[in-house]
């Protein structure tokens, strides 16, 4: 039973697709269907059943869906100790980290951290960021870098100048195990382009915007529940014209006159700022399983992330 192996299964059976599957390891189907045939043959049991381009998890299948991560959390704790050993970050580290951050901040941190840690290979995956928690929780990566959950606010003692947190005190969080501490503030302003109707209001309200096509993140998103959570505050309904995961998506159709939207501040330029006094913000930051013992590797990694935190923030627990 190898590595490969098991992350082609687990990677299979998260989407129920071989080619999604590939898509995601950055590997040919074929590749991805014969590590499966590999597992399958070694294990003497069929894992999936193919029904024309649907894939459905057997019995042994499903069996093996809830010991592989602790198979490959072993094997990496394994790697990780034999690492270790010289005292210097190498070997392998598994990072999660959402489109958004990878695009937007993530580059002069792995910029420091390869120059300083060559010995390091970076293993890194872009994720929606519920999917990075799971993958710090089942041990599939050793750290995340992501959006948070309202619960990391607990954290950290922001400045008392950042805007009210209102909308995210009602989101539902989900139950650890892991830990998570926040790195950036993310202040979140209403927008529209430039030519739209709403440019014309001196005072535009939630109210109004309700009423008005909106283009948000996806509502299962932490992203999206704090602008829903927001008009529910006020007792509104939101019904968006349109919605994705992809905040850059989300800009560019404001950006095209589709609707409003609520968007980090630095993806603003060039769109019209509404004027409304209920802002949010989002925390963004490290996920950390506690369960484990991080390898010098995510220490270090975990370290560099913090050196780019934003000035205003002031841990009160450090990781």
């Amino acid at each position: 039973m190898k590595r490969t192996e098991l992350e082609a299964f687990l990677a299979v059976a998260s989407l129920r697709s071989f080619s999604a599957a590939a898509a995601q390891l950055k590997l040919t189907q074929p590749a991805v269907s014969k590590r499966v045939a590999a597992l399958e043959t070694g294990l003497g049991a069929q894992l999936f059943d193919r029904i024309g381009k649907r894939v459905h998890l057997t019995t042994a299948g499903s069996a093996l869906l809830i010991e592989a991560p602790k198979v490959l959390s072993a094997l990496s704790d394994a790697e990780r100790a034999i690492a270790d050993l010289s005292g210097a970050p190498a070997g392998r580290l598994r990072v999660a980290t959402s489109h958004h951050i990878g695009l937007h901040r993530l580059a002069p941190i792995l910029r420091s951290y390869t120059r300083t840690y060559p010995e390091v290979k970076l293993d890194l995956r872009f994720e929606d960021s519920e999917d990075a928690h799971d993958l710090v929780s089942n041990g599939q990566v050793e750290l995340a870098v992501v959006t948070l959950t309202d619960d990391a606010a607990k954290t950290m003692r922001p400045n008392t100048n950042l805007p009210t947190r209102r909308a995210a005190e009602k989101i539902a969080t989900p139950v650890p195990p892991f830990r998570e501490e926040v790195i950036w503030i993310d202040r979140l302003v209403f927008v529209v382009a430039r030519d739209h109707p709403l440019v014309q209001e001196a005072e535009p309200t939630l109210a109004l915007l309700a009423q008005q096509a909106a283009i948000l993140p996806g509502a299962k998103t932490y992203t999206g529940r704090i602008v829903t959570a927001l008009f529910q505050s006020a007792g509104l309904a939101l019904e968006p014209a349109l919605s994705t995961n992809y905040l850059e998506t989300v800009r560019m159709l404001v950006d095209a006159g589709l609707g409003w939207s609520m968007l980090p501040e630095r993806l603003c330029e060039g769109l019209h700022r509404l004027d409304l006094d209920d802002r949010a913000v989002r925390h963004l930051g490290l996920v950390i399983n506690p369960r484990r013992n991080p390898s010098a590797a995510a220490k270090a990694f975990a370290e560099t992330v913090r050196s780019f935190a934003d000035p205003e923030i002031t841990r009160e627990t450090s990781a």
